[in-house]
């Protein structure tokens, strides 16, 4: 949970290959123009995604169940920043620095977890964003993330 509201890095996910099971860690690193060191999705346009825990709990609540946003196969769940609408924005975790690049869109495998949650995750980017690592270095849990001005 965030400290004195300040917003912070709750998970971090790996995916060792593309459709695998996602690895939680305490600590990664991040590359700049490629994305987590040791992540099966590198490069291109979706170097990173991203989750926000507080759009990830409205989303479920709404339909009433209890899914962990492990479900969601995002590579880091961020407490306290709103990703809504936030494509060209740059967002500093810890000393990296990521370029909001668009929306992730909820998927087909959102329904599998739960009945309803791909139509929950709609709104308001709920299901998370996608970025380009513009300056990469370590991450650890409880980060702080903040907005760049």
């Amino acid at each position: 949970m965030a400290e004195s509201g300040r917003a912070r890095l709750e998970a971090i996910w790996l995916k060792s290959a593309k459709l695998g099971p996602m690895r939680p860690v305490s600590e990664a690193t991040l590359v700049a123009g490629q994305g987590l060191e040791g992540n099966a999705n590198r490069g291109g346009y979706r170097q990173v995604t991203l989750l926000d825990a507080n759009a990830w709990e409205t989303a479920t609540g709404e339909i009433g169940v209890d899914v962990s946003p492990e479900a969601r196969r995002a590579n880091l769940l961020l407490r306290g920043v709103d990703l809504a609408d936030t494509a060209g924005r740059i967002l500093r975790v810890a000393g990296c620095r990521i370029r909001i690049r668009g929306e992730t869109l909820p998927c087909e495998r959102m329904e599998e977890a739960a009945p309803g949650l791909q139509a929950a995750l709609g709104p308001d980017w709920r299901g998370g964003a996608y970025g380009l690592v513009l300056d990469g270095g370590p991450l650890a849990l409880g980060d702080v993330v903040a907005w760049e001005s």
